[in-house]
């Protein structure tokens, strides 16, 4: 099997159980997975290829995005929808997103995640809730596969349209028994929970206001019936979404989650904005998880989520850049960045929040929400997903203090190399898994007839 040196790391951030930070760092690689880790000097001094960082980059786990929209690329700021809150903005954008087809639905997936390889993201979970004219799963899946990213598919659904008291037009929801089958069959296409799988399916009726208790419940015993198979969807995004749980279900958004068996380790909810202290305690005692996603939150003006809270909990908490309807852009770090910075404006305290603990979100936090144990984190036996940020850059000048405090403190525009599953798939010359000026010109062209139609 192939092998890999990675040496004179200026500064190898592990986030391994000892959180070591190890200068003059070095990664030795068999295949995908990591077998060394240590200084250079301890390491190996050959291999089938040898990258020399010349003590200049730091080295980190690649980023873990939970929550995701990846068919919103193709309607970012759409005038409509820029000054709108959730309900409003669903409402604006519904009438474009019924017109995607497969083409549509492949070439946002790419970009979406063209977008999150250059922010550092290896691992990427994303919420697809819609599949018109003869859209399925299986289009972003084969085209996400083309990145090299490491996936987490989440099939949505809507099944309550506006003639039943949901949110989208009757016209974009699904049966119920369509739904629940095409789920099975992509779980037992796709879904694979060996170590270091590449694809895994999540079940994720996409929210309250859009799904029936049925599909709830439903969806989780389906889940639950195949190994590794796990649970998504929003929740207590914003006051709204908490007012339409109390006037329909008369329970707050945390008792419907767990009148629905929508708690344990094997489910996480998005954006829990709005999550009360019951909820949060009840949350931490059965390890139920949390995507949080700030930009999106303070774009939508939908609350700061109580991330100190959460994680003082035990909740465990990774972060999700959300849809590209909602950011607008699809950058994992600077996410970590916002999610720092958020956290200690809500508390109005400086310490609520420290750098390495926002980068630990971003990293062995997403994994564990994700239900991952062979990512997150660089240590023999894990997965070979690691990122680089050359440190002689303008934006990092004078940085030499606390260079790994610098990569959440600082804007770092982009990594420099990537690898995911042990595969170089980025580097400073630019992506190295799909012709991205193609991909770019044709979802370009496909976003604009959405907008003329």
């Amino acid at each position: 099997m192939p092998t890999l040196l990675v040496k004179n790391i200026h500064t190898l951030v592990t986030m391994d159980d000892q959180r070591r930070e190890i200068c003059s760092g070095a990664l030795f690689i068999r295949d995908h997975v990591i077998e060394q880790v240590g200084t250079t000097a301890e390491l190996p001094t050959e291999a089938d290829r040898v990258l020399d960082l010349g003590d200049r980059h730091l080295v980190l786990p690649g980023l873990v995005n939970t929550h995701h929209h990846f068919f919103q690329t193709l309607t970012r700021v759409v005038p409509g929808a820029q000054n709108s809150s959730l309900f409003n903005w669903l409402s604006a954008l519904y009438p474009l997103w019924q017109r995607l087809t497969p083409e549509a639905i492949a070439l946002s997936a790419q970009v979406a995640a063209a977008e999150l390889i250059f922010s550092g993201c290896t691992t990427a979970s994303d919420h697809l809730y819609i599949f018109p004219n003869g859209s399925t799963l299986d289009d972003e899946i084969e085209a996400v596969e083309k990145t090299g990213l490491r996936f987490h598919a989440s099939r949505g659904s809507m099944s309550v349209g506006e003639s039943k008291g949901g949110l989208p037009p009757d016209s974009i929801v699904e049966a119920e028994a369509d739904i629940l089958k095409d789920s099975q069959r992509l779980i037992e296409q796709y879904h694979s929970n060996d170590p270091y799988a590449l694809v895994r399916i999540t079940l994720a009726p996409c929210s309250p206001f859009s799904v029936s208790t049925d599909l709830m419940r439903e969806s989780a015993a389906l889940a639950r019936s195949y190994s590794g198979v796990r649970l998504h969807t929003h929740l207590a995004e914003n006051n709204s979404d908490v007012t339409y749980s109390l006037d329909t279900f008369g329970l707050t958004p945390g008792d419907y989650a767990a009148s629905v068996g929508w708690l344990g380790e094997d489910v996480w909810h998005a954006h829990c904005v709005k999550l009360d202290d019951k909820a949060i305690h009840s949350f931490g005692q059965t390890g139920t998880g949390v995507a949080h996603c700030p930009c999106s939150n303070m774009r939508l003006a939908s609350g700061m989520a109580p991330i100190r809270q959460l994680l003082d909990h035990r909740v465990p908490v990774g972060l999700g850049v959300d849809g590209s309807a909602s950011n607008d852009g699809s950058h994992l770090l600077a996410e970590a960045r916002q999610a720092f910075l958020m956290a200690r404006v809500r508390e109005e305290e400086a310490g609520t929040l420290t750098a390495r603990e926002a980068l630990e979100i971003a990293t062995r936090g997403g994994a564990k929400v994700l239900g991952r144990t062979d990512i997150g984190y660089l240590a023999p036996g894990m997965a070979a997903d690691f990122v680089t940020v050359d440190l002689d850059r303008l934006a990092l000048s004078g940085t030499a203090y606390d260079p790994v405090a610098a990569l959440i403190f600082c804007l770092v525009d982009r990594v420099d190399y990537s690898f995911i599953h042990g595969k170089e798939v980025l580097n400073p010359e630019g992506l190295l898994t799909l012709d991205l000026p193609v991909v770019l010109e044709r979802h370009g062209a496909i976003a604009r007839s959405l907008a003329d139609a």
